[in-house]
């Protein structure tokens, strides 16, 4: 359809939480403290699995990688939500939108995928531990963890193209704090069943088939577990595995709601809580669910830090 006696949309208004400006104010205050917790703990992570000789692992590669994917993923909606919870215009201009939908279902996907190796990693350490280091060697980390990055691309461009080429020729106000698919399919002026039939495809594809492998894994690694003789080492396996299924179900468990019943009868603002959760409060607490329940990270952090600390101590005497 072409957009006849009707201009072409070149921009959208995103309509985000609320029109309160008391309200805008404290959103903008409490999402900017998210956001700075965010950055810091997960680069807090990057430095401390790359500089500390104890963290030289393929689970924390893993994790490096994931803190990564996280920081980049927030950096695609929240720095535009807070500009708008404090400007009078909430514009974003078609390209615009169709670049963050774009690296939105990339980091997302990618997500999906790195999440799923991870899944795997933990699978062979509990299930085969004195094949460990044979299977996972150096080589077969990187190709995973390439794999998990490059596996975002096609349904990204998938779903971008062919949503930014559909006809947008009447409103152009969405209701959401960010161009998801979902809100933005809604202003399309023409049937959309074919996108929305190949959306739930990709979805199954790239979502939900890592979460089969997650699944698929996770059973062995139970029954494994459950057929150790010592309550010591059930106890051990479990603790390496615990932090990795609180981050899968909080980032699997509200995505879901949203991408698997996108024509649910979920109110809009729940809908938009629901999208607040993993996109902005998950990547905030992954660093802290993995810093508060492994040892090895708190003990790496204590060493850096400590570490820094003398490291200014001894250029301070220096220059005394």
């Amino acid at each position: 359809m072409i957009c006849e006696n009707h201009t072409r949309v070149t921009e959208f208004t995103l309509l985000g939480f609320t029109n309160n400006p008391r309200m805008q104010i404290f959103l903008f205050i409490l999402f900017l403290a998210i956001y700075t917790v965010t950055l810091l703990g997960n680069f807090l992570i990057v430095i401390v699995t790359s500089v500390d000789p104890v963290l030289q692992t393929p689970m924390y590669f893993f994790l490096r990688n994931l803190s990564l994917l996280e920081v980049c993923f927030t950096l695609v909606m929240v720095p535009k939500m807070l500009i708008d919870l404090v400007s009078p215009r909430k514009i974003i201009t078609f390209v615009g939108c169709g670049t963050q939908m774009y690296f939105f279902f990339f980091f997302g996907c990618s997500e999906c995928f790195l999440l799923s190796m991870m899944a795997y990693d933990r699978f062979v350490a509990i299930c085969s531990p004195l094949r460990y280091s044979v299977i996972m060697n150096r080589s077969l980390c990187l190709w995973m963890v390439l794999g998990s990055w490059v596996f975002g691309v096609p349904v990204s461009m998938l779903q971008t193209a062919w949503m930014m080429t559909l006809p947008f020729c009447g409103p152009n106000a969405i209701d959401h704090f960010f161009c998801d698919g979902p809100p933005v399919l809604k202003l399309v002026t023409e049937d959309t069943t074919m996108y929305e039939m190949q959306a739930l495809a990709s979805t199954l594809l790239f979502i939900m088939f890592p979460f089969s492998l997650i699944l698929v894994s996770y059973t062995r690694i139970i029954v494994t577990i459950l057929r150790m003789p010592s309550a010591t080492g059930r106890q051990k396996a479990f603790s390496t595995c615990s932090s990795h299924l609180i981050v899968v179900s909080l980032f699997y468990g509200t995505s879901s709601l949203i991408y698997l019943r996108p024509k649910s009868s979920q109110s809009l603002e729940s809908k938009k809580l629901l999208s607040l959760s993993y996109t902005v409060i998950t990547p905030m607490l992954n660093p802290i669910i993995y810093s508060l329940r492994n040892n090895e990270v708190k003990g790496a952090i204590k060493r850096t830090v400590i570490r820094n600390i003398l490291q200014k101590l001894d250029k301070f005497k220096s220059l005394m």
